[in-house]
C-alpha cells in the first residue's frame, strides 16, 4: 500500500506506510492531564464475605491489589509497547463493593502535568488491580469474572472529555 492509498482512519500510532510508531509528543504543550477508569469483578458470595472481612489465606486483598494496581500505572510503557514513559504525579486506586452484584469495583484515577495522556495508565492500573484480586482469591473462586473495564473520563490536551 501506498502513502496516498492508505486509509485516513485516524490511528496515530502508524505512520504514512502503515508502520507502527511511537506517536511524537514533541511539539505539544504540556498540560494538567487525567484519566479515570474503572472495571469490575464478579465472584461468589462467600468470596466477596471472604474478601470484607480480611480473612484471605494470602492476606489484606484489596490493600495488595491497591498497591498492585499503582504500580501497574508506573509499569505501563514497560507492558504496552507503543506507549511513552511518564512521570506520574498521582494514582489512585479505589475500591467499591458491591453486594447486590457480588462484585468489586475498582477506579483508578492517574495525574500528571505533560504532553500525553494518562488513559492507558488508568485502565493498566484497574486491569491489574481486578487480576491481583483474582490471583489472591482463585483457590477459592476459580468462577470470577473481569469486566466492563472502560475509560469514565479524562482530562487536559484537544482530545480531553467525560465519557
Amino acid at each position: 500500500m501506498t502513502e496516498s492509498t492508505l486509509p485516513n482512519d485516524g490511528l496515530t500510532h502508524f505512520d504514512a506506510h502503515g508502520q507502527a510508531h511511537m506517536v511524537d509528543v514533541g511539539g505539544k504543550a504540556p498540560t494538567h492531564r487525567v484519566a479515570v477508569a474503572e472495571g469490575k469483578i464478579v465472584m461468589k458470595p462467600e468470596t466477596l464475605e471472604i474478601i470484607q472481612k480480611g480473612t484471605a489465606k494470602k492476606g489484606d486483598v484489596l490493600g495488595v491489589a491497591r498497591i498492585a494496581g499503582i504500580m501497574a500505572a508506573k509499569q505501563t510503557s514497560n507492558l504496552i509497547p507503543l506507549c511513552h514513559p511518564l512521570a506520574l504525579t498521582r494514582v489512585a486506586v479505589d475500591f467499591e463493593i458491591l453486594l447486590e452484584e457480588n462484585a468489586v469495583r475498582c477506579e483508578a484515577k492517574v495525574e500528571l502535568h505533560g504532553k500525553t495522556g494518562v488513559e492507558m495508565e488508568a485502565l493498566t492500573a484497574v486491569q491489574i488491580a481486578l487480576l491481583t484480586i483474582y490471583d489472591m482469591c482463585k483457590a477459592v473462586d476459580k468462577a470470577m469474572v473481569i469486566n466492563k473495564i472502560k475509560v469514565l473520563s479524562k482530562q487536559g490536551g484537544k482530545s480531553a472529555n467525560s465519557r
